[in-house]
């Protein structure tokens, strides 16, 4: 115990778990669903895994499957699992208590990514309040334009509004439509609303803040800031433009759209795909040369200390200047004026490297569990559940339970093991006495 102290950190995963696991148990009594019957174990799980880790893959037809219950705990564990476990509990003790203790400050410290413990109650103040504004907003938004334009009663349009917000912003995939949101493809005030939605909730809470304190100076950036806001714009310019070069003339997915159309629809799926998981354009549609891209997308994700997942737009960036600074011979990485630490260089190695070898096993285990699952869908489906994405080219439902246990494992990794590693890693940092003497061994 005295360890899990000293690294407060490492309550992230049981946190999850244990969330996890009520959530589970919750979703298997019969008054979850609409056929009033129990719920299989490892459908329980695989729905409140995905809800918890805001993956939103399923295997059932979320809007049929379950009621209104069913659906209120879906969202409940959606919100507590992208706001933080451990965040989440500290805003509770701080609405109760008023104060809180050093070790819930050391708690929320290890999970959202902030390094001094005198404001944390300024900053969860802060994030409770990001989070429930954005959201506001935009059920605000959703519930006027079902209600005026698609007719829908004003309680059903409030409550689908709300879901989808909550949804969106914390990246998760659930959507009560079981062909997910493509009947709302074109329409703006339905996907901007999302779309930005999901971005201002997977840019991560350090970043954004800093990004508005600093708005007017973004020359005063901190490294990782600059990475996650300026990769964030340049990720989703480069995607939306190849994805609308790849299904242009697709049928199956935006080809039968206008020009303004295929547009909008190309910057939401791109929007929504970092990880949210929503289904705008038909994924299953998709020509094969956009598979690629849509795997790479969702393994990088989006910023540290969000809602979304991935090896993180940071970590993504910061080995590309590693490349580039090695190509070019210099002695140090720098980044906007700044050089990066050498222990960041071998953080982000080491958090690509081992998700690149998750994702790998995943992959191969999928398919000798299937042998009838091509590799590409193996792999869009392994990526998308580690990256907390949730897209599916339909294999989730088809695959046996143990296949389902994989993806089950696969997205409870990925919520919790880049930020437990990284932050693990950064608190173990210790100072040697001594050094070895230098070899310089071949490479390549």
């Amino acid at each position: 115990m005295r360890r899990f102290l000293r690294h407060p950190v490492r309550l992230v995963p049981l946190g999850f778990l244990a969330v996890i696991l009520l959530g589970t148990g919750v979703l298997m009594l019969p008054w979850a669903t609409s056929q009033q019957r129990y719920t299989p174990f490892v459908t329980a799980l695989f729905t409140a895994t995905s809800a918890v880790s805001v993956t939103g893959m399923n295997v059932v037809d979320t809007p049929n499957y379950w009621n209104w219950f069913g659906l209120v705990m879906i969202t409940v564990l959606t919100q507590v699992g992208g706001l933080g476990i451990l965040t989440g509990a500290a805003l509770v003790i701080l609405a109760v208590s008023r104060q809180l203790g050093l070790r819930n400050r050391l708690l929320v410290q290890a999970e959202t990514a902030e390094y001094g413990i005198a404001d944390v109650r300024w900053l969860l103040v802060r994030i409770a309040t990001t989070v429930l504004v954005t959201e506001a907003v935009m059920a605000t938004v959703l519930t006027g334009r079902l209600w005026l334009r698609y007719d829908y009663p004003f309680g059903r349009a409030v409550g689908n509004a709300v879901f989808h917000s909550v949804e969106a912003f914390n990246n998760g995939g659930f959507t009560l439509y079981t062909d997910g949101l493509i009947g709302f493809a074109r329409d703006p005030w339905v996907m901007l609303p999302l779309s930005i939605g999901a971005i201002i909730g997977g840019l991560g809470f350090p970043a954004l803040f800093e990004a508005v304190r600093e708005r007017r100076n973004p020359a005063h950036w901190a490294v990782a800031t600059k990475l996650t806001i300026w990769g964030s714009l340049a990720l989703i310019v480069f995607f939306v433009g190849y994805l609308l070069l790849a299904e242009w003339n697709n049928p199956y997915t935006i080809g039968t759209y206008d020009a303004a159309g295929k547009i909008l629809a190309g910057f939401s799926q791109i929007a929504l795909s970092r990880t949210g998981g929503f289904d705008v354009i038909g994924i299953r549609g998709l020509s094969e040369e956009s598979i690629p891209m849509f795997i790479a997308l969702m393994f990088i994700g989006g910023g540290s200390a969000s809602t979304a997942g991935g090896i993180k737009v940071s970590t993504f960036f910061l080995l590309g200047f590693v490349i580039w600074a090695e190509l070019r011979g210099e002695p140090d990485v720098s980044v906007g004026r700044r050089r990066v630490a050498a222990a960041s260089q071998r953080q982000a190695l080491t958090v690509a490297l081992l998700s690149v070898a998750l994702v790998g096993a995943g992959t191969v285990a999928l398919i000798i569990i299937t042998t009838q699952v091509r590799f590409y869908a193996a792999l869009f489906e392994v990526t998308s559940a580690f990256s907390t994405t949730g897209l599916s080219l339909g294999i989730a439902q088809r695959l046996p339970e143990v296949g389902q246990y994989v993806l089950t494992a696969l997205m409870y990794v990925g919520r919790v093991g880049p930020l437990t590693l990284g932050s693990a890693i950064a608190l173990n940092t210790r100072r040697r006495l001594y050094r070895y003497p230098e070899e310089q061994p071949i490479v390549g």
